[in-house]
Parts: C-alpha cells; structure tokens; sequence
C-alpha cells in the first residue's frame, strides 16, 4: 500500500505541474497566435480601407458592399499627370504659370519664343494617362488575386467576409450630414479554433470595457476619419 500511495502522489505531482506548467503556456501560445493572425487582418483591413477611401473620394459616398468595391477597381480608370519640370522662381515671378506654359508649347512658340525656348530646353511638359484602379490604389506592385481576395478575413473557417457598412448621419449644432462607414472582423471569425477560455476571456474584457471585441476601422454611429481601431 505504501508504494501504491508513492505512486499515486508522484502522479498527482506530475498532474499539477503539468496544470501548473499549462496555465503559464496556454496564455502565452494564444496571444502569440493573436498577435501573429492580428498582422494579417489588419493589413487586410488597411487594403480594403484605401479603396474605399478612394472611391468616397470619386464617386462621393463609400461602397456598401464588396461586390460594388471590386468592380470599381476592376473597372475604373484613374486620372495620372506625368510632371517633368518646374518652373523656376524667375519665371513664375514673371507671371508665368503652368497653364500658361502649356499654352504656349501648345502654340509652339508663336506667342512667346522666348518662354517657348526656355520650356523646351528644360524638358517642362506634363502628360495626362489613366491607369487601372487597382494601379492607382495599390501601386505597381499591386497583385490582383491578393486584392480579389482582400473581402475575406484571414485563418476564418470556413471562410467569412469581412462586414462591411455604410450610413449617413448628422453632426454638430449645424446639422451637417456626413457619409461614413465601419468595416470589422468579430474575434471570433479568426481566433475561434484557438483555446476557448482564453478566447472567451479576451470578448467578456473588450464587453467590460464597451470596446468592439476584434478588428475594424471607421464607425457607422460617429465619424471618425475612418481610424482603425488598433492605431
């Protein structure tokens, strides 16, 4: 009996420093995997907010969807003036502006071959292109499977879109009406296959501190310039 009650308290010592050990790690594994997955989103987030911001800026009001969003960048061109040379001090003293020296390099000289001379040999020209949106809203570089994909929040399964919302609301004493919006990832959507109590624990502590509990930029009740709420 003696040995049986050795072995039985041995295991119980394992047991608690497993319990013990486990209370330290299991912690620690879940915001080290927060922390990692919250890069994603967010960078997810801050693509799907310049597009947006980029449409506000043309169309004058936010995509309230992601299937509007995309075909605006799929199909809208965007204005690029190529600019080579400045005017200098001297010449801008003088009068002379951009609009004006277009004009006469348009004219070739006839009105002014003095000015006309100076804007050749200093190579001043400026040419309008249009771009892709995508171009013009992501760069260059910009990779169009990555961006048609910018809709669905990361490590979410099975896959889940981002929500996404528009609203028109009044402000200040003056009544004024602004045109906002709020795009969000719920804790859940990207952190639900990670340890239950810990994830439990991080949305009863957000709720406590009447925060949103995950991801998301801009607001649908106050405007507030479309921040993020991780900055």
């Amino acid at each position: 009996m003696n040995n049986v009650f050795k072995i039985l308290l041995a295991a119980a010592a394992i047991c608690l420093l497993w319990l013990c050990y486990d209370s330290i790690t299991t912690p620690i594994k879940f915001n080290d995997q927060r922390d990692y997955r919250e890069k994603e989103v967010i960078a997810r987030l801050v693509e799907i907010r310049k597009a947006e911001n980029e449409y506000r800026i043309i169309k004058g009001c936010y995509a309230a969807d992601f299937d509007t969003l995309m075909y605006f960048l799929h199909n809208e061109k965007a204005q690029r003036v190529l600019k080579v040379g400045e005017l200098t001090d001297k010449q801008l003293e003088s009068g002379l502006t951009e609009k004006k020296a277009l004009k006469i390099l348009a004219a070739g000289g006839k009105e002014d071959k003095a000015t006309y001379q100076e804007l050749v040999a200093m190579g001043f020209k400026r040419d309008t292109t249009f771009v892709s949106m995508m171009e013009a809203v992501y760069g260059e570089g910009y990779n169009e499977s990555v961006i048609d994909s910018m809709r669905y929040i990361p490590f979410s399964h099975p896959r889940q879109e981002f929500a996404l919302d528009t609203a028109t609301i009044t402000t200040g004493s003056a009544g004024i009406k602004v045109k906002v919006m709020e795009c969000k990832a719920d804790y859940t959507s990207y952190l639900k296959d990670l340890d239950k109590q810990q994830l439990i624990n991080l949305v009863e502590t957000q709720t406590k501190l009447e925060k949103y509990a995950g991801l998301k930029f801009g607001d649908v009740e106050n405007a507030n310039n479309n921040a993020g709420n991780w900055e």
